[in-house]
């Protein structure tokens, strides 16, 4: 398989993209980086605390900056935050970096992985998503706008779930 220059991973909170993504690049022998300790790097607190010190209007436009700031000099996987798709600009810059792949899973299951939801760092738009489940259908049409590949992790462990993704990059590449 040629080696693509990055990858990036987008998905609800919870679907693993973190966790995920560190699998990923040890398959791959790529580096990693995780976009949400570089933005609490950044403003030296945590998601949650941005959140709810400068509200979201302002995490979105620091997130969109951080992300624009993304130039990596290796093959590098990129887990990107749950709101990443809610900046036209961010998600433009990422799609240069390398193929964007949506991390699919029902929103049933992230029902069972989001025990933390509350204190997640979650960016929820006013009015419109106060659950999961409006979170949720507000989102998936985005993930899949943005999306160049997509595959589904629905029930798998991370190391078959970074397999999959893998696999679908490869057959992607092969097209």
């Amino acid at each position: 398989m040629e080696q693509l220059p990055n990858i990036v991973l987008i998905g609800m909170p919870g679907v693993g993209k973190s966790t995920l993504g560190v699998v990923l690049a040890k398959i791959m022998n790529y580096q990693f980086v995780d976009a949400d300790l570089l933005i609490q790097q950044a403003c030296g607190s945590t998601l949650q605390t941005v959140i709810d010190t400068q509200g979201t209007q302002a995490f979105i436009a620091l997130e969109s900056s951080v992300l624009c700031g993304i130039h990596p000099e290796t093959p590098t996987v990129i887990a990107t935050g749950g709101s990443a798709i809610y900046s036209p600009a961010a998600m433009d810059h990422l799609r240069t970096l390398g193929p964007v792949v949506y991390l699919q899973v029902s929103c049933e299951e992230l029902k069972t992985r989001l025990l933390d939801f509350e204190d997640r760092g979650v960016v929820m738009q006013e009015g419109i998503s106060s659950n999961l489940e409006q979170l949720f259908a507000e989102r998936m049409p985005l993930y899949e706008t943005y999306a160049q590949v997509t595959v589904n992790v629905e029930g798998l462990s991370i190391t078959a779930a970074a397999r999959k993704v893998a696999a679908a990059l490869k057959g992607a590449c092969e097209q």
